[in-house]
This record gives structure tokens, sequence and C-alpha cells, in this order.
């Protein structure tokens, strides 16, 4: 498996408009589609590219702080997804297999040894696995 692009930063935030806002109007990305998850947020693109991934947050939910703390997760685009899932059984590695919904793009997600969440993407994956989907990942708050 060999990782070929960083996809996009995902930030979770109880301040969803403004930050939209912000992307927008201080860095120039334009706010795009998103897939029907069932949570609130936003995708703002570069180009093509849905670079900045947002989630809506309640505000003063502990979950949206400041900073480098409020980056949810990294996420990168890869190839093989089987064989990364094989490579990270092995090595005993936590993991959570989601599926993105309406596209047809798996993730895996664990966390780094410091506690940053990694996303891997695998596009084309649910037709290459025979169709069978699994269920999209759901974020719910803190509580």
């Amino acid at each position: 498996m060999e990782l070929s692009q960083l996809d996009h930063v995902n930030i979770q935030t109880a301040r969803l408009d403004e930050t939209v806002h912000f992307f927008q109007t201080v860095l120039g990305l334009r706010l795009g589609s998103r897939p029907a998850f069932p949570f609130p947020g936003a995708w703002l693109y570069l180009g093509d590219q849905a670079v900045i991934h947002l989630i809506g947050l309640p505000p003063g939910d502990p979950a949206a702080v400041t900073g480098s703390g409020a980056v949810n997760h990294l996420a990168f685009m890869g190839s093989d997804c089987q064989e990364f899932l094989a490579r990270i059984s092995t090595a005993g590695m936590a993991h959570d297999v989601r599926d993105v919904p309406g596209l047809d793009q798996r993730q895996v997600f664990l966390k780094d040894p410091n506690g940053v969440t990694v996303e891997i993407s695998f596009q084309g994956e649910i037709a290459r696995s025979g169709g069978e989907r699994l269920e999209p990942l759901r974020l719910t708050p803190a509580g």
C-alpha cells in the first residue's frame, strides 16, 4: 500500500458559519457539495478538491476546542484497502472502517501514537468488494 496524496483536513467547530465565511473570504476557497452525512457540516474546495471538511458542533460542546485541538483528523488517499487492513490487523492496531454515503469510497480510521486520528480513504473499494456497503461514520456530540 502506498499513499498517493493528502486528501483533506477535518475541523470540528461550534462556529460553523463563521468558519465557512473565513475559508471563503480570507482564503478564497469555494463552498461545495458534501455527502448526506447525518451531522451538520460543510466542505470547502480548492479547485475540484474538497480540502477542508467542517463538522458543526452545538455551542458549548467540549469537542469544539480552539487551536490545533480543533483539527479532528488527517486524511490520505490510499490504494489496496485489503492489504492495508491486513497490515494494521496483523499489527494489532485498533481501527474503524466506514463507507461514505453516496460515494464509492471506503474509509479506515486509526490513531497514531499521539492519539491523532488518521483516515485513509480508498476510492472504488465498495465496487471492488462486491458492492457490500458498511454503515457510514456517525458522529454524535460529546455529552
